[in-house]
This record gives structure tokens, sequence and C-alpha cells, in this order.
């Protein structure tokens, strides 16, 4: 039903995500173009893992072990077989569409030297921006038979799902696919429903769901951590009235993103009749985008079942400003049910997306969590919470050349000790510790940070103002230096000796796009950071406001600004790379993906944006 997603490859195993009805005996073979096979068999307990997440629905993850290493770039094949023979139906006779014009299997390339790297990350798909995914899967095609023209691999840094922003017809669609597949009910206690039947049944699950939580003064900061409408007056959202709240809701999300299979169970004028009348013009208008965006989802299958495709979460995988601030979380956490909502998102994104980035690591986790889940539903809720909430492993990193470092900027914050309200740093004293290590010595690193390390300085600004008078929240005041001590910290991790010379960092978050080269001031043997910033997929920021940014970003921040001393990175040197769309302007506003053909240094390192307009967007060093 959904899937084949490629994930983790190297030389010693491959890993392959899918979701199918029920636990069906697999089998999975592996060949070169040649014809010599590299697995062929049926699959067991330590090659298949499977959690059945309904009566209907099993989450699969395929891990294998060739019988001899993997050649790099080379063109491969597999094939999965819905049966342990070896005659059983594979994908071409299950799912044509996956595969490309003339092709029998999927093709892909294993490739530990990271010459071209596809990364993006803010998928939103009620957005009336395009999605950008498709047209990438078009420009794949035209380069599918030659490994050096295929990317490495494929990075969503963040915000894969809105579980907090969720449009009307959406919630309709993910409501129908629970009844399709049987997938789990759920209790809770802290609300005004107790339980998923309830839920469905309000009168209030669309659009109102804030009207849920119960209103007394114990709730309140819950009530406005999850449910906030307002308008923001800097980063303009629409609220989250449609928050996710039940597990079964995010993993139909995750169907509904990935797969046009589900979209084929959705009746649009059912779901219409369920929406309250004065909500019934905001369907409506919202139903334009999203028919637009499961138009392009064959393309986006077809593309993911052939590119090594990596994740990390960012805030909107689970809820908006998720740890933002030790009040947040104080009253995020203190309430069991927004508790239980942030823990269904978490083992959301861990079944359908970090279990895949390297499922060795999760193998703890998953002997623990294993019997909560069962085909009526999942047993001990507020034990399967908790195990998720103590996990502290969702970074990763990958032995590639460059190394590639994943950072976790959510689950390790470093809280403000002075006031509940100031944000928490991304990443605490100990954690940026053993990132530190992790680089040290290292000749070249990627490290991939859902925040720009170096943002817009004037946008900051904004953000530290509206901090200083109490308002974090209000502003999504999550950057590096919004916290004294880790961004202190991570800029002396620049300023080590033994800090990687060559270092590109890859962030999303901000829904517009830029490059910067970053030196040191004053500094003999610096390193050169090139830091892209891609985002969104399918998102963007207020485009007047952006220009306004813009443009007196440029004027008060320029190179010569005194203005620049009262920053944190006055030490630091940061050139803009101009898209070539507009010379004066370095923030680009339009969905697309972001494109880095890594050269031996970072200023031969070539960044390029694929707009979903059909557009190549070069941004180019300045002269």
């Amino acid at each position: 039903m959904a899937g084949p997603i490629l994930r983790h490859v190297s030389a010693d195993a491959l890993h392959l995500w899918l979701v199918t009805r029920e636990r069906f005996p697999l089998r999975l073979s592996l060949r070169d173009r040649r014809g010599e096979l590299y697995f062929d068999g049926a699959l067991d307990n330590t090659g298949l893992s499977a959690f059945a997440v309904g009566q209907h629905c099993v989450i699969n993850l395929i891990r294998v072990t060739p019988n001899r290493p993997l050649p790099a770039a080379e063109l491969l094949e597999y094939d999965i077989h819905l049966g342990p023979e070896a005659g059983s139906p594979g994908l071409r006779q299950l799912h044509p569409e996956l595969c490309y014009t003339d092709q029998e299997r999927p093709v892909f390339c294993y490739k530990p030297k990271l010459d071209l790297l596809y990364h993006g990350s803010c998928r939103k798909p009620h957005c009336p921006q395009p999605d950008a995914l498709p047209p990438v899967a078009e420009k794949l095609a035209a380069v599918l038979e030659q490994p050096q023209q295929r990317p490495a691999l494929l990075l969503f840094s963040g915000d894969q799902i809105y579980a907090d922003d969720v449009a009307g017809p959406m919630l309709s669609a993910i409501h129908q696919v629970i009844d399709r597949l049987g997938l789990c009910d759920e209790t809770w206690d802290g609300a005004r429903v107790n339980n998923s039947r309830q839920l469905r049944a309000s009168d209030r699950c669309y659009y109102q769901r804030e009207q849920l939580l119960p209103r007394n003064k114990a709730n309140q900061a819950v009530l406005e951590t999850f449910f906030r409408g307002v308008r923001k007056p800097i980063i303009t959202a629409a609220g989250a009235f449609n928050h996710l709240i039940t597990f079964s809701e995010v993993i139909a999300m995750y169907l509904l993103v990935w797969s046009d299979t589900p979209w084929q169970w959705v009746d649009w004028e059912w779901g219409r009749s369920q929406i309250p009348e004065g909500y019934q013009r905001r369907f409506v208008q919202e139903l334009e985008a999203i028919d637009d965006f499961r138009r392009g989802l064959p393309r986006v299958r077809r593309l993911l079942a052939h590119v090594p495709v990596y994740m990390i979460f960012d805030d909107h995988d689970v809820t908006d400003d998720w740890n933002l601030t030790r009040g947040w979380e104080e009253a995020a956490y203190g309430n069991a049910f927004s508790r239980g909502i942030i823990g269904n998102a978490l083992a959301g994104y861990w079944l359908c997306q970090g279990w895949g980035n390297q499922s060795g690591q999760f193998a703890t986790l998953q002997k623990a969590v294993q019997p909560c889940f069962t085909p009526h539903g999942i047993r001990n809720h507020d034990q399967l919470v908790d195990q998720l909430l103590a996990w502290e492993n969702w970074h990763y990193r990958l032995p590639t050349s460059p190394k590639l470092v994943v950072a976790d900027t959510r689950t390790h914050r470093w809280r403000s000790e002075t006031s509940p309200g100031r944000p928490s740093g991304l990443m605490d004293w100990e954690s940026l510790s053993a990132l530190q290590q992790e680089l040290i010595g290292e000749p070249r690193v990627i490290l991939v940070s859902a925040a720009p390390v170096f943002g817009v300085k004037l946008i900051e600004t904004v953000q530290r103002i509206f901090t200083f008078f109490g308002q974090a929240l209000t502003v999504d005041a999550e950057n590096w230096m919004a916290h004294p001590g880790a961004a202190a910290v991570m800029l002396n991790i620049f300023r080590h000796s033994k800090t990687p010379p060559q270092f590109i960092i890859l962030s999303g978050d901000v829904h517009y796009s830029f490059a910067f080269d970053v030196t040191l001031r004053f500094h003999k043997h610096s390193s050169r950071i090139l830091q892209v910033t891609a985002s969104g997929l399918k998102n963007r920021f207020p485009p007047r406001l952006l220009q306004w940014f813009d443009v007196c970003n440029r004027w008060l921040f320029a190179s010569r600004s005194p203005l620049n001393w009262l920053t944190k990175r006055r030490r630091m040197l940061i050139r803009a790379r101009r898209p070539d769309a507009g010379e004066l302007h370095a923030l680009y506003n339009h969905s697309g993906m972001g494109v880095l053909q890594i050269g031996a240094t970072v200023e031969e390192t070539r960044v390029v944006f694929y707009s979903s307009d059909g557009k190549e967007v070069h941004f180019r060093r300045p002269t």
C-alpha cells in the first residue's frame, strides 16, 4: 500500500520500507546489471521486521546482508516478491508504475563517495506551492542509466509531514484510510473526549479541535501550546485547528503523503458531508491544493524507490515549536493528553522515518516497544510513550566521504535556567561535545542541522527582540544564536584547530532557500564553511515579508556594517551566494529541491536549486 522506499544502503546492508495489508512472507532478490546475484531468498525474522498497526496494515522494514559487498557506483536492481518462492509475483507485476519505462525492477546505485546529493525539507500538502518531488522524479528518469549523474542519496532534513497543520480534506482522507484499514483505536485522559471514537463523533473534530481540551486554568498553557490559531506578526501560520491526535491519524498521514494507493479509497462527497457548515468554503479551497498534491504521488513513490533516502525530524513532524522553551516542555509533558499527542507523533516518526536510517541502533527500542503493538490496538500506551520520549539516539552518522553527521536538534535541548519563556539551545552541552568528537580530525564533513546555524541576521534580531519581551513562541525564535550557551559552543567548534578544514552544513526549516560561504575573521587557518539551506519542498515564506527582510538585511548587515559587531557571529565573515534568478537578492522563495554537486573544496562545490516550476537556480559565489 506504500513503498517500497529505499532507505539506508551500505556495502554490507540494504534497507527497504514498505506497508502491506497483512504479514506476508516476502522474498528479496538483489543483482547487478549483468545478472549476478548479491542476495536471493525468503526473508526470515532477521531480514524482515514487521509491526501491525491495524487489522489490515503492517509496517515492514527489510534489512538484508548481501553475500558479498555491494560494488560502488554501479547500477543494481532489487525486487520484492509477495511470497517465499522464487516464482512469486514481483514489483513489476504488483505495481508496474514503480518502475521507469523499460525497467523490469527498481534500479539504484550505492555511492559511498558523496559527489551529488539531493536535499530538502518542509513538505506541507495543502500549501498552494507545487510539490518539488514529482519534477525531481522526472530529472532522475533522464539520468537513470548513468551512475555518475545519479544522486548518492536524498536527504529530508525535517517536516516531512505537518502533524500540527492539517487541511480539512487531508484530515477527512486520514479518517477514511483509518476506517478502510482498521487502524488502532485509542483511549487517553485529560480531555473532553477520551477515545478516538468519541473524537470522530464530536462536532468539533474538524477545524475546532482546540475546543476539545478542558477549559480550566491548569490546561490553558496546553491549549495555547497545541492549538494556537492566531496569525503571527512575523511568520504567518494558520494554526493547528486540525492537529493530529491519535497514533492512527499519524500513520494514515504518512501513507497519504508517500503513496497514491490510499487515495483511491477517499470519497470527497462523504468527506465534505462531515464538515461543519461554517467551514465548507475553506474545505473546498484546501481541496484544490490537496488534489494537486495527490496527482503527483505516483512519481514521488517511484523516486523514493530508486534513491537511498535518509531523514531526520523537525518540529512539524511532531508539533509546532516542539521543545522550543522550558515553559513549553513543562506545559506539554505535564498533561497526559498533550504528552500522548507527542508520543503518538514520535511513534509514527520512528516507524515511518527514523527506523530506516540505521535500523541497528534501534534494536533496544524495537525490543522494548514490540509488545505494545497488536492488530487490535496499542497495549500499554503510556509505556510506549515513555519509551519513545526517553530514547536518546535519534541522531546518526554515515561513514561516507565526506562523512555525513545528522544531528538531533529537538530532543537534547539546552534549557534556559533563568526564564521558562526563553528559547532553549538546539543542542545541550553534552550533545555538542559528542558532536565535536565526531568532527575532530576529519578532513571534510557534512553536518545536517534542521535549523540553519547561520541564519538571516535581521530575522534573528527581530526574534531576539520578541524573546526579550517574553514572546519567543510568537516568532518561532529557534535559531542557533538564540541561546548564549549553545551559540558559544557551536561557534567554538568552528574555531577549534582540529575542526575539519572543509565543512558543509545542510539545513531547512525556514521556508526559503539560501547559501552562505563562511570563514573566520583574523584566523590564520580558518575552516572553509558552506551552509546550504533548502526549504521548502512544498512551502514558502510570505513573499512580500521576505523581500522586505532581504533588502533590509542587505543594507543593515552589509560586510562593513558596524551592526555586525553586535551579533554573536562578529568573528565570522559571511558572504551570500546569489541566486541567478536575482543578483541582488540572497534569499530564494519558491518550493523546490536543493542539489549539492560536491567538489574537492567548498569553493568548488556547486549549489543548485531545482524549483518546482521547472527552473534550475544556481547560487553563485561572490566575485
